[in-house]
């Protein structure tokens, strides 16, 4: 972890550089659309090769882990096994239901191991840059499944489903004009922004946390000072404590993250029963 040089304006009168959001998003790799960047520009950066990466590696893994499947798995096929049962069960069938939920553990699966993968980067040493710290991907990802749960719901009940989602049964109509303005924006708008900010600003703040911690130590280790150096072996001690913690949370996110999108496969599918 190494200090980046910040603008003037973030040093203290100790001299300390704190770092910023922009330096933990690095400049394009091979920039090209628009060279201004009023309009659009694409640029490939580091944070879209490691998807790129991400996708290879998954798919190699678990290419080799089914391709001789055998009666006794051996370590791969068992691990692969063992990951894809996770998702299929503890996800899929207990969340959907043992009658709707195979056909969306393709999705389900396919989401929480791209996103498990890409938060783990940002605890690998080089790489050390979670993929979902960028708000783009995090939108992207979450507008898919946006989609998908809606065209779920249109599916099986047509656009009933629209009243259904918003128009809870049971409800005395006076209220209905109070329930359903709320209904359509926690359902409709709410829901959406919340699946995608969740992952993005989790993975960004943790690893903000980290690149802190890290200019803090160089900092306090490159000072001369012994009370400072003393002080930084102390932020060490909690930086790894804390890099330990940011490893977890990349894991829970990528499951919090699908079981959400389960939740609301479900709420679509059976928008009736509600």
């Amino acid at each position: 972890m190494i200090a980046l040089a910040l603008p003037a304006q973030t040093t203290t009168e100790e001299g300390f550089v704190a770092p910023t959001i922009e330096d933990g998003h690095h400049p394009d790799i091979l920039p090209w659309g628009d060279p201004y960047g009023v309009w659009f520009d694409p640029g490939f950066g580091k944070q879209m090769l490691m998807i790129i990466i991400s996708v290879v590696l998954i798919g190699a893994f678990f290419y080799v882990a089914s391709r001789k499947g055998q009666l006794v798995p051996g370590k791969v096929q068992f691990l692969g096994e063992s990951a894809y049962g996770f998702v299929r069960n503890s996800i899929g069938k207990d969340i959907i239901g043992g009658r709707d939920y195979l056909k969306y553990v393709p999705w389900l699966f396919t989401a929480f191991f791209f996103i498990l993968v890409n938060n783990i980067f940002g605890a690998v040493p080089i790489l050390q840059l979670p993929s979902f710290s960028h708000p783009g991907s995090a939108y992207a990802i979450a507008a898919i499944f946006y989609i998908l749960w809606i065209a779920v719901g249109l599916k099986k009940h047509g656009f009933r489903y629209f009243k259904l989602a918003v128009v809870p049964s049971g409800v005395p109509w006076p209220i209905l004009f109070i329930v359903v303005p709320i209904e359509i924006i926690s359902n409709f708008l709410v829901r959406p922004v919340t699946h995608s900010l969740r992952l993005f600003a989790t993975m960004l703040a943790g690893h903000l946390i980290v690149m802190l911690a890290g200019s803090a130590i160089e900092f306090m280790a490159l000072s001369g000072n012994v009370l400072l150096q003393g002080t930084g072996v102390l932020v060490l001690g909690g930086a790894v404590a804390m890099y330990m913690l940011e490893a977890l949370i990349m894991v829970l996110q990528a499951y919090v993250f699908t079981l959400l999108a389960a939740i609301y496969i479900e709420g679509a599918l059976h928008a009736d029963s509600h």
